[in-house]
């Protein structure tokens, strides 16, 4: 009889593993997820993201909780607004470009 070799392969949450694998993800990853995260698609439209891990039993692509912000909430892209700069008025060049072009 033929033994069959391949690997159970599981998608669950992060929350869902033990604490000794919640360790081991971790550090197979110790400058976290981002580099190494995979966007999965539902049919619904919805996403969630997944990082790999594997045991010697088990191929297991692990959810990885994100949040991502969205929001556009009156966001002002003008920092100083419609006004000018604030005291720039005030500032006095004090020397030209020619005087230190000179001295070198």
């Amino acid at each position: 009889m033929a033994q069959n070799n391949t690997k159970k392969r599981l998608v669950t949450s992060f929350n869902n593993l033990t604490t000794d694998q919640q360790s081991e993800v971790k550090a197979l990853y110790p400058r976290g997820f981002a580099e190494v995260m995979t966007r999965i698609d539902k049919p619904n439209g919805d996403f969630f993201y997944v990082v790999p891990y594997e045991t010697d039993e088990v191929s297991y692509l692990v959810k990885i909780d994100v949040k991502i912000d969205d929001s556009t909430d009156d966001v002002d892209d003008d920092f100083y607004g419609d006004d000018e700069l604030k005291g720039a008025d005030e500032i006095q060049d004090t020397g030209s470009m020619e005087d230190e072009d000179d001295d070198m």
